[in-house]
């Protein structure tokens, strides 16, 4: 699908004219690119969501068709010029998918305006900046024009950019966002929106980061007990954040469409946050939390840890003690 097949416009947001097209029909989705990159640059991702849902792709301050305003370039601006642009489209709720420096826009999302986002996903994106390997924080400040010469991100931003000269200028303000420290750990713990966090084994985001951010979301819970969380995390196995062609993460759609539309339509079974503890209502009830297994009673949960403790002590409890064996067979 083309931006010929699409609706296509710009948004006033203050100073900014914000470039965006519409695909498709269905459940409203906001997709937002990384750095350096178009709308064009997400690949088969915008048709592939596009087919059931109705996509509205932005292309932020200084980049593509979105002419540069004297302002700098920061996560938070850019999640108020989305806002903005999705409330004059009248979008009033919305799944916000962000790749690279898009999915900290989405985060930024879900914080400062939590009404709009329904879903998130965030893909190859952090919500610290120690959250990167050490060789891209090394890399970051040394990054210049003449490095992208004769490259696609240049060749795209050429063809495509209202003022061509302004790409050393674009250049500048993205070395100063990926220069500059944040943590928004705090922030993101409040989030309440269901998220799902994806990235390549071998990203720019460190793993250990990821796990991290799916904890604050929600995630890290054992879901035989409690159930599923609402938020996801996802692992992309031989993939990396954009090169070599062909193992970055936005070559991995096929793999990416089929889990986004997976998690964009399922039902959540567990609370964002664990439930203050309370007695047990009914007997397949433990600590506020239901135990999906059914007949599972408190007491016999209790004999069975202390077994445990039992047997590492070398000891062996009394037979009358042990768990019945329909209370067995229902764990």
């Amino acid at each position: 699908m083309s931006s010929h097949d699409a609706d296509t416009g710009y948004v006033p947001v203050g100073d900014l004219r914000m470039y965006y097209e519409i695909h498709g029909a269905g459940r409203p989705c906001v997709l937002l690119h990384g750095a350096y990159m178009s709308v064009d640059a997400m690949g088969p991702l915008l048709p592939g969501l596009a087919e059931d849902r109705q996509v509205i792709a932005v292309e932020q301050q200084g980049h593509a068709r979105t002419a540069d305003v004297d302002r700098p370039l920061t996560y938070e601006q850019m999640a108020d010029d989305t806002a903005a642009a999705l409330r004059h489209l009248e979008v009033g709720h919305a799944d916000a998918v962000g790749y690279s420096m898009g999915g900290g826009v989405a985060l930024q999302l879900a914080i400062r305006h939590p009404a709009l986002v329904r879903k998130l996903v965030v893909a190859s994106a952090g919500f610290a900046y120690d959250g990167m390997h050490a060789e891209a924080l090394e890399m970051f400040p040394t990054i210049t024009p003449e490095l992208f010469a004769g490259s696609p991100p240049e060749q795209e931003y050429l063809r495509l950019a209202p003022n061509p000269g302004d790409f050393p200028k674009l250049v500048e303000k993205l070395v100063a966002l990926d220069s500059t420290p944040f943590d928004w750990e705090q922030d993101v713990r409040a989030i309440t929106a269901p998220a799902l966090v994806v990235l390549g084994d071998s990203d720019v985001v460190r793993l250990d980061h990821a796990v991290e951010l799916f904890a604050l979301l929600g995630g890290g819970v054992m879901g035989d007990f409690g159930g599923l969380p609402q938020s996801q995390l996802a692992v992309l196995p031989g993939t990396s954040h954009y090169i070599p062609p062909g193992s970055g993460l936005l070559d991995r759609s096929d793999w990416l469409l089929a889990m986004i539309a997976r998690f964009s339509t399922r039902r959540c079974h567990r609370r964002r946050r664990a439930a203050p503890c309370r007695a047990p209502a009914r007997p397949n009830e433990l600590s506020g939390c239901r135990l999906r297994s059914g007949t599972l009673r408190r007491q016999d949960l209790m004999v069975r840890r202390r077994l445990v403790r039992e047997r590492a002590a070398g000891r062996r409890a009394p037979s009358a003690e042990r768990p019945s064996s329909a209370s067995r067979a229902a764990t």
